[in-house]
């Protein structure tokens, strides 16, 4: 399944959402490279940095999720963008929403040029 094609399944509320938050990270990390695949028992687009996951952007039954590896390895961040995204509903490594309210673009993209400094596969040989 394409990106497109994804967006276009999700309900018409969601789409211009998900679209616009999919650009963000295309836009502000030059890093990924978007896919559809399957993450977490779900189909969703999937941004992978070389050799690692580094955010995934889906539509589920009752909220949208936005996952963000970087937030999970740093508590400064994570912390900042609680702050920033109070509406939406943080978990350890994404950030789960209903609408633009909740996760507004232009947060998530300052959110997506501080995470593109980060190199997940040196954080994960430092960490091991």
């Amino acid at each position: 399944m394409t990106i497109d094609a994804y967006i276009a399944c999700q309900p018409a509320g969601r789409q211009a959402l998900l679209q616009a938050l999919h650009q963000v990270i295309i836009d502000n990390d030059t890093t990924v490279t978007p896919g559809v695949g399957p993450m977490m028992g779900k189909e969703m687009i999937l941004y992978n940095a070389p050799g690692i996951f580094k955010y995934g952007l889906a539509g589920v039954k009752n909220y949208m999720s936005l996952h963000v590896m970087p937030i999970y390895g740093s508590a400064t961040l994570y912390d900042k963008y609680k702050q920033l995204l109070p509406k939406a509903n943080f978990q350890k490594g994404c950030i789960n929403f209903k609408n633009v309210d909740e996760m507004q673009p232009e947060v998530v993209a300052e959110l997506i040029k501080e995470c593109a400094k980060i190199d997940l596969m040196k954080f994960k040989q430092e960490h091991r």
